[in-house]
């Protein structure tokens, strides 16, 4: 997922994605434990991708600390 597609969402938005990636992560890594998963690379897009969201939550929150 790319940095400018995760800035066009709303913070609502960008919450319920983190939600999301968060519980796929945690089912990559159930997968991985019982040796099911197929493409072990997905983890770490997953965990990329959260580190992203978190990023730009972050941003928010200091640019409206900045406004005030």
């Amino acid at each position: 997922m790319k940095a400018q597609e995760l800035r066009d969402l709303s913070l609502e938005e960008l919450m319920a994605k983190e939600k999301d990636l968060r519980h796929e992560l945690f089912n990559l890594r159930f997968q991985h434990a019982t040796h099911q998963l197929e493409n072990v690379m997905r983890i770490r897009q997953v965990r990329r991708d959260i580190a992203r969201v978190k990023t730009i939550i972050r941003e928010r929150q200091l640019a409206a600390q900045a406004e005030s």
